[in-house]
């Protein structure tokens, strides 16, 4: 068996997010679907991770793993081998919104989820009415205090179980994150929050931007931000913004893991 990572990046505002589910098309399935059309056989994937429905990625990167060219039809092999050419293959195929970078022959130990050291989102809010942007930023229409925002933010590094920013009955093992880096910046009329964590929960970037967007507007205090995280209680964190302004940026792995 051959291991092949693949490096891409989609649109997600037409889909319920990247892992497959019964109630939509996901990304996970349309590559799916195209591999399957190429390699004339079922092809499994695994992510790095999850995103939410309507969650973009600027980089996913996921695996499959495949047999070798003898299980290949030998009237129009479409080699793995060759990377390149299955890349800009699957590129003809699946719809615009999806785009494979590359593909990359790794170890067979290496794993897309389980190796990643790091991932990195960013969310993405604006004060400017904006016809070409607004699918990708949420709109503010009041001032912010990012000072306090950005106070609060450097809070998250003192803390591991992030229960309260966690989507309810969901099946992981365990609600502890490390938090490397979270922080608001401005870049010219946007304002981007960038979080780093070497895992995250099901909803948790955006639960922790609705939080903070309440701290900004002087309706939570640090106090009150450090209290919401040591009740363990969703119910007492911000909402949830919407996942249009959200991006999976970054994925970082070991060095023994080709890029």
């Amino acid at each position: 068996m051959e291991r092949y990572f693949i490096y891409l990046s989609y649109n997600g505002a037409n889909y319920c997010g990247w892992q497959n589910q019964p109630n939509g098309v996901s990304v996970q399935q349309k590559i799916e679907e195209s591999l399957r059309i190429l390699l004339r056989k079922s092809v499994s994937i695994i992510g790095a991770g999850r995103t939410d429905a309507g969650v973009h990625a600027r980089m996913m990167v996921a695996h499959f793993d495949w047999a070798g060219s003898a299980d290949l039809m030998v009237n129009d092999p479409v080699a793995v081998g060759d990377p390149v050419e299955l890349t800009g293959k699957l590129n003809r195929i699946l719809p615009s919104d999806i785009s494979i970078h590359k593909i990359i022959r790794v170890s067979p130990e290496a794993h897309a989820r389980f190796d990643a050291v790091s991932r990195t989102y960013q969310y993405y809010i604006s004060f400017r009415k904006d016809p070409f942007d607004y699918p990708f930023r949420y709109r503010i229409d009041r001032p912010l205090n990012f000072d306090k925002m950005n106070e609060a933010a450097s809070v998250l590094f003192e803390y591991a179980d992030f229960t309260s920013f966690s989507k309810l009955h969901t099946d992981v093992k365990t609600n502890l994150c490390r938090i490397i880096r979270a922080e608001w910046t401005q870049s010219g009329d946007v304002w981007v929050f960038t979080i780093t964590a070497d895992r995250f929960l099901r909803n948790m970037v955006r639960a922790i931007v609705g939080t903070l967007l309440d701290v900004g507007r002087g309706k939570v205090s640090i106090r009150d931000f450090r209290n919401i995280i040591e009740s363990k209680d969703r119910g007492r964190a911000g909402i949830s913004v919407p996942g249009n302004a959200l991006f999976l940026t970054h994925i970082d792995y070991p060095p023994g893991i080709p890029r």
